[in-house]
């Protein structure tokens, strides 16, 4: 018995010290191998190929593909460019003294004409393929046409299924495109623009916090785009929107109050001109920036006068009714109400809220 169980642990020992020293990934870089692949569908109806394009046979659709789009044979042109969207292919041909990678080019070729057949979503579907399984491939170019997709598709008019049906949009879908842009084109040049249309699309689907949640994303990761500024903006109206009143729980308007204040004092002056930003579009954001700022002004000023009037309702009914919740209310006397009636004067000294309680403190001191 003792002999069995020595074999026991000594299999134990083994088994566990092998355990330890084995890699947590046996397959070392296959699994980027196998996702790449896993992007692809694959050709195949039981078992699907997922193993790249043999390369004769990749290039010779390729180059009968360009030359049905060069004879205006759109239709077929495609259909040669969109098997491309099945398996990888990294094969590089050399055409017009320029290498050009035949998988990507294939379908971003499919991905335009797509777009031109206002079939945005499969035109978005190709790019972000080529974003995901080609690193190399030029991707300002892919990210350009992403952008202009995402923002039809969130946008412009939805052709109609069959020249005959509507088609409904669905917002879902919008927020997610907006937000693999951002996810694809992390850094300044694409990734702002998709966050503000992001914010955009939740504000009029009535999602606030999706909404406020891209607006943070694209101040603090973009505090130097000029974005950011209408974005800082932006999130003070939204918390400005969630004010319900002096009576009630004041969390939205100190936001809202903040967010203002914040806004007029970094943005004291206008951001500079974009590199990717027009003339006519930077005079046209310099004409709405100096109008969000009046707006920020009369915003900041209001949301103080609803904090100095919830003071002076607080410190009215601490007058009143403390006594009856007050412990030692006979020793502090009026000394809780006018702490609030003095906050009320501090937050706004100019609103009518301050005016009636300098009354109520010069009253009280009296009696």
């Amino acid at each position: 018995m003792k002999f069995y169980l020595t074999r026991i642990f000594i299999i134990l020992v083994v088994f566990s010290t092998v355990a330890s020293v084995a890699p947590a990934n046996p397959r070392g870089k296959s699994v980027s191998d196998d996702e790449k692949k896993e992007l692809f569908p694959g050709t195949g109806f039981f078992i699907k190929n997922r193993n790249p394009y043999e390369d004769e046979e990749a290039k010779e659709w390729f180059l009968e593909a360009l030359k049905l789009q060069k004879e205006n044979e759109t239709s077929d042109a495609l259909k040669q460019f969109e098997k491309f969207s099945k398996r990888r292919c990294d094969l590089v041909l050399k055409i017009k003294d320029a290498q050009v990678m035949i998988g990507p080019e294939a379908l971003y070729q499919a991905a335009i004409i797509r777009e031109k057949q206002r079939d945005w979503k499969q035109a978005f579907d190709h790019l972000q393929l080529i974003a995901r399984a080609y690193v190399s491939y030029d991707f300002e170019r892919v990210a350009i046409s992403l952008m202009r997709i995402a923002e039809l598709l969130a946008t412009a008019e939805l052709p109609k299924k069959w020249g005959v049906v509507p088609r409904l949009r669905s917002g879902s879908e919008d927020r997610e495109r907006l937000n693999q842009v951002v996810e694809l084109s992390k850094g300044p040049r694409f990734a702002p623009r998709a966050l503000m249309v992001l914010a955009e699309i939740s504000q009029k689907d009535g999602k606030e916090e999706e909404a406020m949640s891209a607006l943070q994303r694209l101040v603090n990761y973009y505090p130097d785009h000029y974005l950011s500024e209408e974005a800082y903006f932006k999130l003070g109206l939204i918390h400005q929107s969630a004010v319900s009143g002096p009576s009630y729980d004041q969390g939205a308007t100190l936001n809202a109050l903040n967010y203002f204040e914040d806004y007029l004092i970094l943005y004291d002056q206008p951001p500079r001109r974009g590199p990717d930003e027009s003339v006519s579009n930077y005079e046209k954001r310099l004409k709405e920036g100096a109008e969000r700022k009046k707006i920020a002004q009369v915003g900041k000023n209001d949301m103080r006068e609803s904090l100095a009037q919830s003071k002076l309702e607080i410190g009215n009914y601490v007058e009143n009714y403390g006594k009856y919740f007050l412990t030692h209310w006979k020793e502090l006397g009026n000394q809780p109400a006018l702490q609030f009636y003095n906050q009320a004067i501090t937050t706004a000294p100019e609103s009518s809220a301050a005016r009636e309680a300098e009354l109520r403190v010069a009253e009280l001191r009296n009696d």
